[in-house]
């Protein structure tokens, strides 16, 4: 009896330890579970400039491949907007708002540094794509695998506070002005303001990226 006893006390510190590991893993996928929650990102520029409106407060769209930041928001259509005499190659009428969520790149190891990064290309049918940077022009774009491969496709992650997006390790996030007011997103690979990748005619402005996470509905399940 006093040796039964004093086995359960010598076994006490164990189940303890091993009950508050459980409990701190579920702590911890509990936290992780807004990863898998797919979330627009909300474009930050405190550039001084006025072009910064055009920017500031907006969202990141697709289109043609590349990512571009637009206070225009693509999924608000006017009725008569085939009449109206618009150009359809324009972003702001032809562009995917961005929608997406870390997910785990095939054959990549980054552990705690981050994941893949995928978002949706069609609302119907639902078609998701690798976003990644491109390895010779630091564009950031959106395609297949196969497309993505021979990039730079990771680790993506984001701020534990504040959401902001990161690739990896750092936040690196620019627009560049390819034509009036039409800013594709880069990432600055080299911190060098882009000097090597972009003419130096065209405006760059540096950005921060936020993920909010879309509404949920009736039905949706926790995790993406």
């Amino acid at each position: 009896m006093v040796l039964g006893i004093i086995t359960s006390i010598a076994a006490c510190p164990a189940i303890i330890g091993t009950t508050e590991a459980v409990r701190q893993g579920q702590s911890q996928n509990k936290r992780e579970q807004h990863r898998g929650r797919k979330s627009n990102l909300l474009v930050t520029c405190s550039d001084p400039s006025r072009k910064a409106r055009d920017i500031h407060g907006g969202t990141i769209v697709l289109h043609d491949q590349k990512l571009y930041a637009t206070t225009v928001n693509p999924k608000i259509k006017l009725k008569n907007d085939s009449d109206d005499g618009q150009d359809p190659d324009r972003l702001d009428e032809r562009g995917h708002l961005f929608a997406g969520y870390f997910f785990q790149y095939p054959d990549k190891k980054w552990g705690r540094r981050g994941d893949g990064y995928v978002t949706t290309i069609y609302d119907d049918p639902p078609q998701l794509n690798w976003v990644y940077v491109d390895k010779d022009t630091y564009e950031v774009k959106y395609g297949l695998k196969v497309d993505a491969e021979p990039h730079i496709v990771g680790p993506w992650n984001c701020t534990p506070i504040d959401k902001r997006l990161t690739f990896d390790g750092w936040e690196g996030f620019t627009v560049v002005e390819v034509e009036e007011n039409v800013w594709q997103l880069y990432f600055d690979y080299d911190d060098d303001g882009l000097e090597k990748k972009v003419p130096v005619h065209r405006r760059i402005m540096e950005i921060e990226l936020t993920r909010k996470e879309l509404r949920m509905q009736k039905g949706d399940p926790i995790i993406a």
